[in-house]
């Protein structure tokens, strides 16, 4: 039985890994039809809409899908979805941006530098970060050289966005661990994603000027990251990781980088993508260097030194 329960939850977080790292395509090809900040707001309120459902479901009954038979404060609830969302917004900007101008690839792996960037930034709010983070931000910035800069010693515009975003990303992760063990989790995405809609929606109508026709013509990346991306895998994400290591929920979910790879090349292959997505052999090898870095800030090295003690 305890067997069976560890293998769904490999499969459940093995899905978020490929959803979300197929979902780096689809955020791509939305670009072709219309605005980072449109895009955004659509795929955000259709995540919302599709939480909703489970939200009521975990309201109703508290033990559905692992959820606590607590009391909800209502109003630190709201607090929490606003600063989550405010931090996903800009995350999401300067990753919808940066898109535009550099491979679905690099992305997935300069934005899975967050695993790094979480426990560093966790130090100014007093949060130790062990050597191995040091040692693993070391070959990521290595990784990092390799995968992104130029001749001319400079990152591309959109490597830089999305770095940018990474960081933000890292920001947003502190602040969900801070307010989701004090609330439901599903009902603060679902406020974060309405949060992101909104502000979002706001700032696409003054700027960007979206038209029903963008949003029709954008419909499959729309539904794929509004649906797939937030709310399909956001549910996997919380059955998987139910009673399960999070050291090696986060090795098996930080593949969505690998993904993003072989889905960007593949979609670029068979004409989903015009952009060229193929990489060069040391930027291969940065990918390498940057992947094995994030593994390898995840690894239980205090629990085996305290098994040898």
């Amino acid at each position: 039985m305890k067997q069976l329960s560890h293998f769904k939850s490999v499969l459940c977080l093995s899905l978020t890994a490929v959803i979300w790292g197929v979902a780096f395509v689809f955020q791509s090809m939305g670009n072709n039809y219309m605005q980072p900040f449109s895009f955004n707001a659509v795929r955000n309120l259709l995540g919302c809409a599709v939480l909703i459902p489970l939200v009521l479901l975990r309201l109703n009954k508290p033990g559905f899908l692992g959820g606590e038979s607590k009391p909800i404060d209502k109003k630190l609830t709201v607090i929490g979805g606003i600063c989550c969302g405010l931090a996903l917004t800009v995350a999401g900007m300067f990753q919808q941006y940066g898109m535009k101008y550099t491979t679905v690839g690099k992305a997935g792996f300069i934005t899975t530098l967050y695993i790094i960037l979480t426990p560093i930034l966790g130090l100014f709010l007093r949060k130790k970060c062990p050597v191995t983070v040091w040692i693993g931000a070391a070959g990521a910035v290595i990784g990092l050289y390799m995968l992104c800069i130029t001749e001319s010693l400079s990152l591309s515009l959109g490597d830089l966005l999305v770095f940018i975003c990474a960081i933000f990303f890292a920001v947003h992760i502190l602040l969900v661990d801070y307010f989701s063990p004090k609330t439901d989790g599903v009902l603060l995405s679902c406020i974060q994603f309405f949060v992101c809609a909104v502000i979002c929606g706001v700032i696409s109508l003054i700027i960007e000027h979206p038209t029903w026709e963008q949003i029709t013509q954008g419909a499959i990346p729309i539904l794929y990251t509004g649906i797939m991306s937030s709310g399909v895998a956001y549910t996997l994400q919380i059955i998987g990781q139910r009673n399960f290591n999070p050291t090696i929920a986060a090795l098996i979910m930080s593949l969505e980088s690998v993904i993003s790879a072989v889905a960007g090349y593949f979609a670029y292959k068979t004409g989903f993508l015009s952009q060229d997505q193929s990489m060069t052999t040391i930027q291969i090898v940065g990918c390498v260097i940057m992947f094995l870095s994030v593994i390898f800030v995840q690894l239980p090295f205090d629990k085996l030194r305290r098994q040898k003690h």
